[in-house]
């Protein structure tokens, strides 16, 4: 545990140290404890949770589901709680983990994970479920509907308890603010996991049936294949939020002026596709346009980004090939889809006089024209530390000025009736700089001076 924090060692420490004490009671002779099913069950989750150790060829991702809940939550419709506690441990210690340190992380996984499962075989205990499931004292039918109550219940209790730890050590390891810790963890599981719930009582309603556990498999493989299929999306999910980070950050490493504006075009574009009705794929497209729209900055000079005066006409043109540069640079990043177009064209103006190839009106891409729209708005009513932003509602009254010649008016439209609905946070919207002093002449500014009247073509381009 060399490297983790004391409270989180500690954390860990009592939690396995619970976990132990609540798995005491099923070791003595006199406890009945069945083992048949806890050791089946056990080697059931350790199976489903070793492919996550090895890596489909040629690929990055994983081949396992990872936590496999529906089998774990049966446990806990099977087994009194001192042996489903034991049940979620061998797998959860030769799973994978993904960093380091690999044995704090595997120890408190078996012991969140025993903790949890026996809470919710508790929970089902006390409110009779067992008595629900049949197969046993005579009684060879489940008592439908009445079994979904505790089972539910159930699926509750290990929803809030695994939110409470995985809360937990978030605030202990990760130092994640205690407010922040548990905000939307119950919320976006509780769902799931009464989804995981429901295979789990269909799995032990078929073991508990004349037909035995191996009927339990009909429900197991389906669900362990559609819970492989989630976990694949969501990795390469998070592979590509790790790829547009790491671009943006070295976007404002490079050009310490727009830090932040990146993440904010991508907040003002994701405003102005829900108010236009996108679909969420192209939505969720349209974010990592505005994201990545000034990419194409790594391939311009730093001397040029970051030079105080007035460009000459040589530096503008080189600065002004940015958007071919971002093209460029994402062309072989697949998931962006249309964010290319949207990176290559958003410096275009309805009426034909932007760059790189004075596109005009409707043969400007649609993500290009959202983009430039917040990226326009968010250049204004950016606070720099050379000037103060705009307020929002003079922004958008520029934008609308603008609406027509330089921008399209449906966009437009939508970023204020988007802006009324939402509002905008002038907090976030603060732009320092460290590396930049103060006083720099109004052309880094990202919005025309007045006698130009455009938000789009400073001294010089963004």
């Amino acid at each position: 545990m060399r490297g983790t924090p004391g409270a989180a060692r500690a954390l860990i420490l009592c939690t396995a140290v619970l976990a132990v004490l609540c798995a005491l009671p099923a070791f003595p002779p006199e406890a009945s404890t069945p083992w048949g099913t806890l050791c089946l069950l056990a080697g059931l989750y350790a199976a489903c949770e070793l492919p996550g150790r090895r890596r489909v060829p040629g690929s990055s991702v994983p081949v396992g589901a990872g936590s496999f809940f529906p089998l774990l939550l049966a446990a806990a419709f099977l087994l009194p709680p001192s042996a489903a506690v034991l049940v979620a441990v061998p797998g959860a210690l030769a799973g994978r983990v993904e960093q380091p340190p690999a044995a704090a992380r595997r120890i408190w996984r078996a012991a969140q994970l025993a903790l949890t499962v026996g809470a919710a075989s508790w929970t089902y205990g006390l409110l009779g479920g067992p008595a629900t499931l049949g197969g046993t004292s005579g009684n060879t039918l489940p008592a439908l509907p009445y079994a979904l109550v505790p089972a539910c219940a159930t699926a509750l209790v290990f929803s809030l308890v695994l939110a409470a730890l995985d809360g937990a050590v978030l605030a202990t390891a990760e130092r994640v603010a205690v407010a922040h810790a548990w905000r939307g963890l119950p919320a976006r599981s509780v769902g799931p996991h009464l989804v995981h719930a429901l295979a789990g009582l269909m799995m032990a309603v078929l073991w508990r049936s004349s037909y035995g556990p191996l009927s339990a498999l009909v429900v197991l493989l389906p669900m362990y294949i559609s819970c492989w299929v989630f976990a694949q999306y969501h990795r390469r999910h998070a592979a590509h939020r790790a790829t547009i980070r790491a671009l943006v950050q070295a976007v404002d490493i490079k050009d310490g002026y727009t830090r932040g504006h990146s993440e904010r075009v991508g907040r003002a574009s994701e405003l102005i596709a829900r108010e236009l009705g996108m679909e969420e794929s192209r939505m969720e497209a349209l974010r990592f346009a505005g994201i990545l729209h000034d990419v194409g900055k790594l391939g311009v000079p730093t001397r040029v980004l970051r030079k105080d005066g007035p460009l000459t006409p040589e530096e503008r043109r080189v600065i002004e090939l940015h958007p071919e540069y971002g093209h460029e640079i994402v062309r072989g990043i697949g998931f962006l889809d249309e964010a290319r177009a949207a990176i290559l064209h958003h410096h275009e103006r309805l009426d034909g006089s932007g760059y790189p190839y004075g596109l005009a009106g409707e043969s400007i891409p649609e993500f290009a024209r959202v983009v430039a729209v917040a990226d326009a708005f968010d250049a204004m009513t950016s606070t720099r530390s050379y000037r103060r932003g705009r307020p929002v509602p003079a922004a958008v009254e520029e934008l609308r000025r603008c609406a027509g010649s330089q921008f399209d008016p449906r966009m437009v439209r939508a970023l204020a009736r988007a802006l009324d609905r939402h509002g905008w946070s002038a907090a976030a919207n603060t732009v320092t700089s460290d590396e930049e002093p103060a006083g720099v002449p109004q052309q880094r500014e990202g919005v025309r001076p007045p006698a130009t009247g455009s938000p789009d073509l400073p001294g010089r381009p963004r």
